[in-house]
């Protein structure tokens, strides 16, 4: 039979470094009062029997979670793991914690997810996007705590804004073609509501052509999000066999766009001799590519950056007004387009 045994106590920790519990407990808070030298002497003796500090009774009392609430809508899009990975840069310094929730595109996951966060009273909390439930948004506006909303630049934001425009970037992509003197050009994706950003992707696309004065019903569908190489490839297919005088084709992000190419080096297609690829996101795959693909960079780790920073401006009383902080995407020509 195998018994538990007892977790080692605060008492336990300040029995062997000689000083009070009280001590114990402003050690692992990296309270001030206690100096360097006895600080270093109380985590000692916790790694020695094994001690964890239990911060669950300090934050009832202090009323701090010491935690961040995050919705993500993939948990494995690299662009969105290097905005978590930006902002639990920027949090770690103060001890804040990510608490993550994945919404899976769905607008209803993320209400339920909202609410549950929102429970564990949360110091602020992150959404993806600027699209959200009714009862999402007003649990969201009045959640008493800072709001941030990103990767998006919503046109009546709950709280603080950190993102950018992705009809805008699109519509950068079309103008460079268009400059190019390409005309026939065609989208794959951002077909599904569910992925708002792909949507507005495909919005900015139509815009821009319409602006351009040429035809925009070039619009091919990739199904839900998130949109992979295999429905990339079989949607390129069907822009092949339907529209082949198609002069380029942007993609609502580059794993479709790689997709793209692999279907046109399946037939034979020459990219970019007979028709232009490009996708969105900057992804590694889309810089070893060959041709190397054009594409967007959004600039997720700064993003992510930007928003701990905004957060702890935000806690320290620095920033008192909501903030609305723009990034800037980039438009990088590589092979795909040349």
């Amino acid at each position: 039979m195998t018994t538990v045994r007892k977790a080692p106590t605060m008492a336990d920790v300040a029995r062997l470094a000689g000083v009070s519990p009280m001590t114990v407990s402003r050690a692992f808070k990296r309270d001030s009062s206690v100096s360097e030298t006895t600080r270093e002497a109380i985590l000692q003796a916790a790694d020695g029997i094994g001690y964890v500090f239990d911060a669950t009774a300090s934050n009832l009392r202090s009323q701090k979670t010491d935690f961040v609430a995050v919705t993500i809508p993939s948990i494995n899009n690299a662009n969105f793991a290097e905005t978590l990975r930006g902002l639990s840069e920027g949090l770690k310094a103060r001890g804040l914690q990510t608490l993550l929730g994945y919404t899976d595109y769905d607008i209803a996951e993320e209400e339920r997810l909202i609410e549950q966060l929102l429970r564990r009273r949360p110091e602020a909390i992150v959404v993806t996007g600027g699209r959200h439930t009714p009862r999402a948004r007003r649990m969201l506006q009045n959640a008493g705590i800072p709001v941030i909303e990103t990767w998006d630049l919503p046109e009546t934001p709950i709280g603080h804004v950190v993102g950018f425009s992705n009809a805008a970037a699109v519509r950068s992509m079309v103008d460079h073609f268009v400059a190019q003197g390409q005309s026939r050009i065609a989208f794959i994706g951002g077909d599904a509501d569910r992925d708002t950003r792909g949507t507005d992707r495909r919005i900015g696309f139509v815009a821009a052509m319409r602006a351009h004065g040429l035809d925009a019903t070039r619009l091919i569908a990739a199904g839900p999000p998130p949109i992979s190489m295999r429905e990339g490839s079989a949607a390129m297919g069907r822009l092949l066999d339907t529209m082949p005088d198609t002069q380029a084709v942007i993609c609502v992000s580059d794993l479709s766009a790689f997709g793209a190419l692999t279907e046109c080096q399946r037939r034979g297609v020459d990219v970019p001799g007979q028709i232009w690829i490009a996708g969105f996101g900057d992804y590694e795959i889309a810089e070893v590519a060959v041709p190397a693909l054009t594409t967007i960079n959004p600039f997720p780790r700064d993003i992510g950056a930007q928003t701990a920073a905004l957060i702890l401006d935000v806690l320290d009383g620095r920033q008192t007004n909501a903030a609305h902080i723009a990034i800037q995407p980039a438009l990088l020509i590589r092979q795909s387009s040349r």
